[in-house]
């Protein structure tokens, strides 16, 4: 029996990475003699266990085979026999094919420390295109690694170019899908994933409301970029770097111009009423990945606002209030913040134009901040019922609002 660290934590600290989760191969073992030395069993599809102390994931070495079509179409071999390099060579990149034993020396079968030096992902062998979710995987590790300066090697971008016209990623199902576009959009680069998809076709088959908006032409003289597909991925990084690590931000910012690729074609290079026509293709979007409520929830309030947001200083205190409520941020404060950070990657996310201040945000949020200190305490009630009460609230906030940035309703 033998164990080797493999995968990320290899991977990472050749990059010179903070390495995440320790994950193992355990060689020349069974089921039995895991549990007989007190490791954990968590796998169901193939045997993963826990370390008794470190809770660390020791996986036995195990070949594969395809059975049918989609990610879940396979039948693992793990008896004691299959060998480390067999095991390795079922990964997806060369990167992630390393291991190390314990004294610190790497295996590496497949050249993936000469591809990280050479900053190249390339699959390890043709079994890459038996499973749809390594596209995904390779367009999330680019949002990761294309700051590094990785590139995709021809010959895999080609396999996954293969793997899109076989219909491979029919097969994928919503949740998966939006498992890895989550994570993408906690990288530093997302726009590297809608790249990736949309150099291999993917895009247009998982994504079609991002997709169509590559080729739509903007008012140059508020969008020197010109193209809303490319706006949308430079408002992405943007976001990311607001943001870091925030999928939520990511997902509003993905998602807030839709409505674009609607404008009829007599229109362009206007998009009068894009944020409200951009609200169906939303729901589409969050309806297909099965998008929690809370990303589906924020979107939809900067897809429909993000102009008004844009044009702040021009609206009265009551514009002002109503705004917020719409927005329920009164209920649930947080969301103002978070729009004023898609707006503000919205206006950033253009050539030419990511250092440009947006005064919007810090205007949005002392508008909310008066709004919020007005209580039912604030207020003379005596007399007033239900809507009443509510309209006198509405009243005293408008008024703070006022005060707040020196106007009058």
């Amino acid at each position: 029996m033998k164990i080797y660290l493999v995968g990320g934590a290899v991977r990472d600290a050749l990059l010179g990475r903070v390495a995440g989760d320790r994950d193992y191969v355990v060689v020349g073992a069974t089921p039995d003699k895991m549990l007989a030395l007190g490791y954990q069993p968590v796998g169901k599809d193939f045997p993963v266990f826990l370390h008794p102390q470190t809770k660390d994931e020791y996986a036995l070495a195990r070949s594969e085979r395809k059975t049918a079509a989609g990610y879940h179409g396979f039948v693992f071999h793990t008896d004691a026999d299959v060998t480390l390099e067999q095991d390795l060579i079922r990964r997806d990149f060369t990167i992630n094919a390393i291991a190390q034993d314990d004294d610190g020396g790497l295996i590496d079968p497949f050249h993936g420390r000469q591809d990280i030096e050479n900053k190249i992902l390339r699959h390890v062998s043709p079994a890459f295109g038996e499973d749809p979710v390594r596209i995904l995987r390779a367009a999330r590790f680019m949002a990761r690694f294309a700051p590094l300066g990785f590139t995709i090697a021809p010959e895999t971008l080609a396999l996954m170019r293969q793997m899109v016209a076989e219909g491979e990623v029919d097969a994928l199902v919503s949740e998966r899908v939006w498992q890895e576009m989550k994570r993408a959009l906690e990288e530093p680069m997302p726009s590297a994933f809608i790249q990736t998809l949309r150099d291999c076709g993917a895009l247009k088959i998982l994504l079609p409301e991002v997709d169509a908006l590559f080729g739509v032409p903007q008012r140059i003289e508020f969008h020197p970029e010109v193209d809303a597909g490319l706006h949308t991925q430079m408002v992405c990084d943007m976001a990311a770097t607001l943001a870091p690590g925030d999928a939520l931000i990511g997902f509003s910012a993905l998602t807030h111009d839709l409505g674009k690729a609607l404008s009829p074609k007599e229109d362009l290079p206007k998009h009068i009423g894009h944020e409200k026509s951009g609200l169906a293709p939303l729901d589409d979007v969050c309806r297909r990945f099965k998008v929690p409520v809370e990303y589906r929830d924020l979107a939809e309030i900067c897809c429909r606002e993000h102009l008004n947001i844009h044009r702040l200083d021009e609206l009265r205190p009551g514009s002002l209030h109503d705004l917020l409520a719409r927005c329920d941020g009164f209920r649930k404060p947080d969301r103002i913040a978070q729009l004023g950070l898609v707006c503000e990657a919205d206006k950033r996310g253009r050539l030419g134009l990511e250092n440009t201040a947006y005064p919007s945000r810090a205007l949005l949020e002392k508008v909310h901040k008066a709004a919020l200190s007005i209580t039912f305490k604030d207020i003379d009630s005596t007399g007033l019922h239900g809507p009443q009460i509510s309209e006198a609230m509405r009243r005293a906030r408008i008024k703070a609002i006022a005060i707040a940035t020196g106007s009058q309703d």
